[in-house]
């Protein structure tokens, strides 16, 4: 294992950029640079060295279920080995979204989205489970979306 990253160095005008995002990821330039008091050409600089530095993303957001994904779970694994074998090889698969190694019940949580229950269903057994190092799982269906915000700032 390598040395860990230093984590980045913000200064308050680059934080106070990054939380204008976070509140509003279409918002110009031109606006940040009025609430951060930094030109447009200035804040699309710093925006670009943070992008490019991997510090902050600029996505767009999707709400599942309007795209016809009618059925999101968390799925807890339980693996023998190493646990980054099976996190890479489930971070492959389409339906997955998102892994996280973790300690405690489960190794591997994957958070996955999928058309119905069916899909869900052929999306564990013929996929997550056949993976090598798969010892169990235990699937956490969604039955609502209550809170999933992406502006915690960035303290």
């Amino acid at each position: 294992m390598g040395p860990k990253p230093r984590p980045s160095q913000l200064d308050d005008t680059s934080k106070a950029i990054i939380e204008q995002l976070q509140d509003d990821g279409r918002r110009s330039y031109a606006e940040i640079g009025k609430a951060v008091g930094l030109s447009e050409a200035a804040v699309r600089q710093r925006v670009q060295k943070l992008t490019e530095s991997g510090v902050m993303q600029i996505v767009a957001v999707t709400d599942p279920l309007q795209l016809g994904f009618y059925r999101q779970a968390m799925i807890g694994l339980k693996v023998s080995g190493d646990t980054r074998v099976v996190a890479d090889a489930l971070a492959k698969m389409p339906s997955v979204d998102y892994v996280v190694l973790t300690a405690g019940t489960f190794d591997i949580l994957a958070e996955v989205v999928c058309e119905d229950d069916d899909d869900l269903i052929a999306l564990l057994n013929s996929e997550i489970r056949q993976l090598k190092g798969v010892q169990s799982t235990e699937t956490f269906v969604y039955l609502k979306l209550h809170k999933q915000l992406y502006n915690w700032g960035t303290r």
